[in-house]
């Protein structure tokens, strides 16, 4: 018996005695008579939990929230998913109906559905969504406090299915804090928080669940969870959809990639949440019935999150536009995309992740313009879009990789993306050189005569992918004429990347609903009233510190229109054309996840021909595939 397996049948104990405390997984040698057919095993890239039995996700404490907590156990007043969803993107899950506000968006009044209960059989009403926001406001080190207390005045209760929001401020986009991209404010039990005399410093364990599944066990040193579907699962919100294929999920920590892959291939893990672009070759090659997003190559499942050299444009040099703009014009994309993802990446040269809806909303609608889009380099007029790049990288691994490279143009732009900049080098010294720098041989100065250094930060090891398209665009600055370093900040990254310690680096500032063509997710924080002083730590997102009156005005202009308002694609267009002509950060492609799902125990998992769910395995959204799930044999 592999180690693995021993971990999710070691935990012999009663049932009485399971709900009250973990118990070793050694401990009675009894084994757990869980099904393999019953049984859906999913990594938890959390990897091992410090504090194993922390169950209380509203207060921070070294738990979880990928252990199956919010994907199987937890619920809220929406979903938005990053693809189609099962009955569209828009998910009523707790709540009846979308919000209602007043007409100035000071109010907002969410109408519930019944019938709903809690597993230890108390039903959900108001007062638990009333309990979720006063409970947080009163205890200022919760995980939502802060957003609550900025926001809420008060909230009101007239019956057990009718909440009212009063705001301290107009925002027509209050109801996202309980929407799940991700995750989201998730709706407590009032009648169990009410008897804890401080909600910070409770455990929550055994966790009562809204979700259609409940705790049935965990390891003490937090290796495995594992969650039994509950008996009276229609009484949840998931039912409505049918009840959910496997009566077990566990949740592991399989070990490094490696070990994934092997545990996949032995039929031990049914669904990795990520892997290398080379492990998922593995897989593919190795075992027929793996199966990823894409069915061939690019694999991976692009994320509504949008890679990108991301400039601290309160650098003195990064904070001229025909800087930035010469940096992205020195980049070949087909090489950066080769060397972090094999050539198995998505493309984008807008500021727009390349998934979900945005396609349609965002990139075919805006090609036309970025054909015609022109830049004048003081010298020259160059345009320099090039709509063929994702066929070219098509182009280039059809060799190689023969007939899993799709030739039909629609599934070519959809796996691959649609075009980017032609690379430039000698517009980018004419970009250069009206911003004041000079050429001395192969090297470019400052306009006061020093080497034009860009230190472009990466995560190391910590982020293989993203590190590698760092070391191919340092070393193509290189090769042009810039100092580029790379800067390996291993651990550190997140930390320096709030404290705007860095030239550049790779990641992302912008991240979106995927399903919905609302881009405020992110653009709401880079308004220029959340840009801090140089020396300041930065809030969120906007860690290119980077603000113009044109953006301030976009985004006060959606923060005036109804979520839905079609004229919120109107505005992310004109935000899409400010970013191109001012490059603030030079989009790369989406970040994809090579989530691999064995067929050899279950069906029916979502892929990019049926995108009716996420199967990244921490997104709180992945519990829609429960209910499509079904046995293999």
């Amino acid at each position: 018996m592999t180690r693995l397996r021993a971990w999710l049948l070691a935990a012999a104990i009663p049932a009485a005695t399971m709900l009250l405390s973990p118990v070793p997984a050694t401990a009675q040698g009894i084994p757990q008579n869980i099904p393999r057919k019953e049984l859906l095993i999913l990594e938890n890239p959390e990897g091992t939990i410090k504090n194993a039995g922390w169950f209380n996700i509203w207060a921070i404490n070294a738990g979880s929230q990928s252990n199956g907590l919010q994907q199987a156990a937890l619920d809220t007043l929406w979903y938005i998913d990053p693809e189609k969803g099962l009955d569209g993107a828009w998910d009523n899950s707790l709540a009846a109906d979308k919000p209602v506000y007043n007409a100035d968006f000071t109010e907002m009044q969410v109408k519930l559905r019944r019938g709903l209960f809690w597993s230890d059989g108390v039903e959900f009403t108001s007062a638990d969504v009333k309990a979720t926001v006063d409970t947080q406001i009163k205890n200022p080190g919760m995980r939502f406090s802060a957003v609550l207390a900025n926001n809420v005045a008060s909230v009101e209760t007239p019956d057990a299915e009718t909440v009212i929001f009063k705001l301290k401020k107009p925002n027509s986009r209050f109801h996202t804090n309980f929407t799940v991209r991700w995750g989201a404010i998730w709706i407590l039990p009032k009648h169990v928080f009410e008897k804890v005399e401080d909600p910070a410093k409770f455990d929550f364990n055994k966790p009562i669940s809204l979700g259609a599944y409940t705790l049935h066990s965990f390891d003490p040193d937090g290796k495995w969870y594992i969650w039994q579907l509950r008996d009276d699962w229609q009484r949840t919100s998931l039912g409505r959809h049918g009840k959910p294929g496997p009566k077990y999920l566990a949740y592991i920590d399989p070990g490094p990639p490696d070990k994934r892959v092997i545990a996949q291939l032995n039929h031990e893990l049914d669904v990795i949440h990520d892997i290398a672009p080379e492990g998922m070759f593995t897989l593919a090659k190795q075992d027929k019935g793996t199966r990823a997003w894409f069915k061939g190559f690019p694999y991976g499942h692009p994320d509504p999150t949008l890679p990108a050299v991301i400039f601290n444009t309160q650098n003195e040099y990064l904070k001229n536009r025909d800087v930035r703009w010469a940096l992205a014009l020195m980049i070949d994309v087909k090489a950066v995309t080769m060397a972090a993802y094999r050539g198995a990446a998505t493309i984008s040269a807008i500021a727009v992740p390349p998934t979900g809806i945005h396609p349609e909303a965002y990139h075919k609608p805006m090609e036309a313009w970025l054909k015609d889009f022109e830049i004048d380099t003081g010298k020259s007029k160059i345009k320099p879009y090039d709509p063929t790049v994702g066929k070219q990288i098509a182009d280039m691994l059809r060799p190689s990789m023969g007939d899993q490279i799709p030739s039909d143009p629609a599934v070519i732009a959809n796996s691959f993306g649609l075009g980017w900049w032609k690379p430039n080098v000698a517009a980018a010294g004419e970009l250069l050189t009206r911003a004041g720098f000079r050429k001395q041989g192969n090297q470019w100065l400052t306009p006061d005569g020093k080497p034009f250094v860009v230190r472009l930060m990466v995560e190391g090891d910590l982020r293989p992918v993203m590190t590698r398209a760092g070391t191919m665009i340092v070393q193509q600055w290189k090769q042009a004429g810039i100092d580029a370093r790379i800067d390996v900040a291993q651990g550190t990254l997140l930390t320096r990347r709030a404290a705007g310690d860095f030239d550049a680096f790779i990641g992302w500032s912008v991240e979106t609903w995927g399903g919905h063509q609302d881009l405020s997710y992110f653009m709401d924080s880079w308004h220029s009233q959340f840009v801090a002083q140089p020396g300041q730590p930065q809030p969120l997102r906007n860690w290119q510190r980077w603000s113009h009156p044109q953006l301030d005005k976009i985004i006060e202009d959606i923060r005036k229109i109804g979520f839905d308002d079609p004229k919120g694609v109107e505005l992310g267009r004109d935000y899409v054309k400010l970013m191109t002509s001012e490059m603030p950060i030079i989009p790369l492609m989406a970040y994809n996840v090579f989530t691999a799902m064995d067929q050899t125990y279950w069906k029916g998992y979502p892929t990019a021909d049926d995108p009716y769910a996420n199967p990244v395995t921490n997104w709180g959204n992945s519990r829609y595939m429960f209910v499509r799930l079904k046995p293999a044999n």
